[in-house]
């Protein structure tokens, strides 16, 4: 597959799927120590909740916390202070209680455990339903819904609290922003100075969680040493708010919702105490639906010029709320450790957050003394960690937002996401070599074969190419608007191919990533495009006759044209088995009014086309299209990684609409009056991708 340099590496539970198989340790009794650690007995007996902690903020604002510590079999907490985690939700820490103490009663996680290994629907038309199940196997329960048990009773403290404005927490919701991020810090520090903390913090959780431990991160606090983020987002306007100017219709409502409900839950065990705190409700009345209002102007307004106070916020890149919902990986100080998925809701930031940290990803060799880097300035490590440690670590799964963790823990692939969880915790936060150093540090699902470990990523040996979009006929697609083929050479003649808004995409990979993976259940829908494929002009390539491997960002380059000042456009990137069955592997959409690209802050391979152009969503980046005259758009596709197998070919869907998923800005919705688009395929000024591949298609 991979020729010449390429350093992937097969790990040594098995993950393969024909990489080159070159240098890598030997990891297998590792793996097998780290699940029977944390599977078998462990040294405390049971965790004592202490429940509504209060933690005054530096304003005078009172979050609070659940307490969890480990305790023997007579109830006695331990004498000795001990790492402590922090997890901050805005998802109610009553209902992570609710979970954790359903999950307590005997023998009900391993039966849940059980029965989600066991339930296999491979093969029936709803096995989506079954991959779903599968991340409650995977260690999902314990790492993003409840708590970990396991992990407390081996000795950690776990400090769960209800980020201001949420849960039983005083305040109003700062979504992701400035204070909220002090807060965070503060619950930090206020960790690490009680008695039963050793000083030493980490950090816990997933999705919303998962980005609070992302940003307390940035420069950390002297408490943090560590954080194990699962499926968090970095840049969340391109992540889900309204990536290429699409509002996130399916997932925004469903979360706003989520979190403004849950907030109103009342601390009724105050109430009976006599201590309720009317303060929490006054402030609960006073900003029932926090971030609604932004929604509401996004879909309703009907031109640029009436831009309401919210939406005018979210469109400026230098407003609170904009700095707010964008992370800075780059400014990562303590050793990070990313879980994500292909199709999660935050995709496109998983292998972005994990390149931009700026900290060691391989272990470092011994110095020799008096060597050439002898007085190369030395990596932060934790004091009770062997100098040059690997501090950073990435896995991205076959998974949506609802199931991660789904794939692990069974042969042939990464741990679960508890077990490397604890693996990664013990080795930063109590200085335990166990090996999880070596790890990696990049494992991934590669779509159309199975787990690989790589070096990097991309992977060594890839190179970005243009595959042109041709109108000739693939001749394998009977149902799409239009049949064309992908090759090495642009097409020969001029031709425009016409896409109109529809629905078919209801049915879709995107509709199900969009909905968090509730709407993977039907595979008819989530695993083969061709329902989606019969409003959409398809570009197939030949069939490849050796593996193919597909390892980074993509860029679609397309030249359209438009009858009113807008437009918009969804693509998606899908391997095509012999039997027809069109499986999308990643995905990318853009707003024509919204294509300008800021050089500064996009990529471009070696030869000049852009791999990730960045497109600052702003009003003032805001140019309509001229009706009738061509226009160059470059759409960012989320990097993946896949394999072509022998047999199978590559396609472009290119749709007029994305539908649930997302929409446009309504005045950018109103300025395209739904028309038909146009697709100019000119061998003049052709329309390609540009796709990094290890081998020519």
């Amino acid at each position: 597959m991979v020729l010449g340099a390429v350093v992937a590496v097969v790990v040594a539970t098995g993950l393969s799927v024909g990489v080159t198989h070159t240098s890598a340790p030997d990891l297998a009794a590792s793996v097998a120590e780290w699940t029977a650690l944390h599977d078998g007995p462990q040294p405390y007996a049971d965790v004592r909740i202490e429940s509504d902690v209060p933690i005054t903020m530096s304003d005078g604002v009172v979050l609070e916390a659940n307490v969890y510590r480990p305790v023997d079999a007579s109830g006695k907490a331990p004498d000795s202070p001990m790492p402590t985690l922090v997890t901050m939700t805005p998802y109610t820490k009553l209902m992570t209680n609710l979970i954790d103490s359903a999950m307590a009663l005997p023998g009900l996680q391993s039966l849940t455990v059980d029965l989600a290994n066991r339930f296999n629907l491979s093969g029936t038309p709803i096995s989506g339903f079954g991959d779903l199940l599968h991340g409650l196997d995977g260690g999902t329960v314990q790492t993003v819904l409840g708590v970990d048990r396991k992990l407390v009773r081996s000795g950690y403290t776990l400090v769960v609290a209800d980020v201001r404005g949420t849960g039983f927490s005083q305040g109003s919701w700062d979504t992701l922003g400035a204070r909220e991020q002090l807060d965070t810090r503060e619950v930090i520090e206020w960790a690490a100075r009680q008695t039963w903390s050793d000083g030493s913090v980490g950090m816990t959780g997933g999705s919303y969680a998962g980005i609070n431990q992302l940003r307390a991160a940035e420069n950390a606090p002297a408490p943090l040493k560590t954080i194990f983020p699962v499926e968090p987002g970095s840049d969340l306007m391109r992540d889900v708010v309204a990536p290429g100017g699409g509002i996130g219709t399916t997932f925004l409502p469903m979360w706003l919702n989520s979190v403004n409900q849950a907030k109103m839950i009342p601390d009724v065990s105050s109430m009976l105490r006599g201590t309720f705190d009317w303060a929490w409700l006054q402030e609960r009345v006073s900003d029932p639906l926090t971030n609604y209002d932004l929604l509401v102007q996004a879909l309703t307004t009907p031109a640029m010029d009436e831009l309401p106070p919210a939406l005018e916020s979210a469109l400026d890149e230098s407003s609170a709320f904009r700095q707010g919902i964008l992370g800075h990986p780059e400014r990562i100080t303590v050793p990070t450790f990313v879980y994500g998925g292909w199709h999660d809701i935050f995709a496109n930031s998983a292998t972005k957050i994990y390149n931009a940290i700026p900290l060691a990803a391989e272990p470092a060799p011994a110095r020799e003394p008096g060597g050439a880097d002898a007085t190369a300035a030395p990596r932060p490590t934790s004091a009770r960690t062997p100098a040059g440690a690997s501090m950073k670590k990435l896995v991205v799964g076959d998974t949506y937002h609802a199931n991660p963790g789904a794939g692990t823990g069974v042969p042939g692939a990464p741990p679960r996401l508890d077990v490397l969880q604890r693996a990664w915790l013990d080795y930063w936060l109590k200085g335990i070599d166990n090996g999880i150093d070596e790890f990696g540090p990049v494992v991934v699902w590669e779509q159309g074969g199975g787990w690989v470990t790589l070096p990097g990523f991309p992977q060594p040996g890839v190179t970005h190419r243009r595959v042109y979009l041709s109108p000739t006929a693939s001749g394998i697609v009977e149902t799409s608007l239009h049949d064309g083929s992908l090759g090495a050479a642009a097409p020969s003649v001029t031709e425009t191919l016409t896409v109109a808004p529809g629905l078919s995409n209801a049915c879709s990979r995107d509709a199900a990533q969009g909905s968090a993976g509730m709407g993977s259940v039907l595979d008819l829908c989530a695993k083969d495009s061709r329902v989606a494929e019969t409003n959409a002009l398809t570009f197939t390539s030949a069939p490849v006759d050796a593996a193919t491997v597909i390892s980074g960002p993509i860029n679609a380059h397309l030249l359209t044209v438009h009858d009113t000042t807008d437009g918009y456009w969804s693509v998606t990137v899908n391997d095509v088995a012999p039997d027809g069955a069109s499986t999308v592997l990643t995905t990318g959409q853009l707003t024509a009014s919204l294509r300008a690209v800021d050089e500064a802050r996009s990529t471009r391979s070696a030869n000049g086309d852009f791999t990730a152009p960045y497109n600052p969503i702003t009003a003032d980046s805001h140019e309509p299209v001229v009706p009738g005259r061509p226009v160059a758009l470059d759409i960012a596709v989320i990097p993946t990684q896949a394999v072509l197998r022998p047999g199978h070919r590559l396609r472009v869907d290119i749709f007029a609409a994305n539908a649930p998923k997302a929409l446009p800005f309504r005045p950018l919705l109103n300025a395209s009056e739904l028309k038909p688009q146009h697709l100019l395929l000119d061998p003049d000024a052709p329309s390609f991708l540009n796709i990094p591949t290890d081998r020519p298609l």
